[in-house]
């Protein structure tokens, strides 16, 4: 296995929340995972006034989304928050998603890095980098990936090299409460093409089916993932449709991180 992937302080980090009937959901996951990338990588911890923000900024949106990043400065990490609208379709999405393999030795890191070239979220006809280390699969560059196989679910195990997904981890915990055999287990690009379902988890599109790798067909979602997608709807609270998409717009909150 590679060598610990290294925070790098230039490349800033973010957390993005999807925010339901004005309220930010899984907010208290996306807090600690803040917390533990600022203590880790700058060395410093949230603003007291954090939370109470993001619920600030939520409560303007319908459907929509929360964007906190820490961005790099000469003079210390800049603090910014920014809200938006978020188009229903692209919530819990119909369609698939193309992955393409992306090798990057080490993986990501455990942080969420705000500069990040050429593994976002691709468009409708592009393909996606999934992160490949050592011929280990270990996440899509906007999501954490799962397979079912014989009934069971499975998806890499949090090693440091990949992001510790909020929705990820939802998904475990609901998998436990409904039953559900679940396995933390590395993963080959073999075991998603023989999987019987493939699927992606984040905290915008929560659960996305994955289609194709590498110009080969994946079989995408089926019985477990749909029934886990709908379990996660209903904790989220999406049981209604939207005003609409809107552009991120800026939030009244920005300041000098500091203990």
């Amino acid at each position: 296995m590679a060598e610990p992937w290294q925070p790098d302080r230039d490349r800033g980090i973010f957390e993005t929340l999807l925010v339901v009937d004005g309220k930010p959901v899984e907010l208290d996951a996306h807090l600690q995972r803040l917390a533990q990338s600022l203590e880790t990588v700058y060395s410093l911890a949230p603003p007291p006034q954090a939370e109470e923000e993001f619920r600030r900024a939520a409560r303007a949106l319908d459907l929509g989304r929360l964007r906190l990043t820490a961005a790099p400065a000469e003079d210390g990490p800049q603090l910014h928050l920014l809200a938006g609208g978020v188009e229903l379709g692209a919530v819990f999405p119909e369609h698939g998603v193309k992955l393409r393999t992306h090798q990057v030795a080490g993986g990501l890191g455990a942080h969420k890095w705000a500069h990040r070239p050429g593994i976002n979220r691709p468009g409708p006809e592009e393909a996606g980098a999934v992160i490949v280390d050592e011929g280990e699969v270990l996440e899509a560059g906007w999501a954490n990936v799962f397979a079912v196989r014989g009934g069971t679910l499975f998806t890499p195990p949090l090693d440091g090299r990949l992001l510790p997904g909020t929705t990820r981890a939802a998904v475990l915990e609901l998998a436990a409460a409904e039953g559900i055999e679940a396995r933390e287990q590395s993963l080959r690009s073999a075991d998603l093409l023989g999987a019987e379902e493939t699927f992606l988890t984040g905290s915008i599109r929560g659960i996305e089916a994955a289609e194709e790798l590498d110009g080969r067909p994946l079989p995408g979602c089926g019985p477990l993932s749909r029934r886990l997608a709908a379990v996660l709807r209903r904790r989220w609270g999406l049981s209604h449709g939207s005003d609409g998409p809107a552009a991120l717009a800026a939030a009244p909150i920005a300041g000098r991180l500091g203990r």
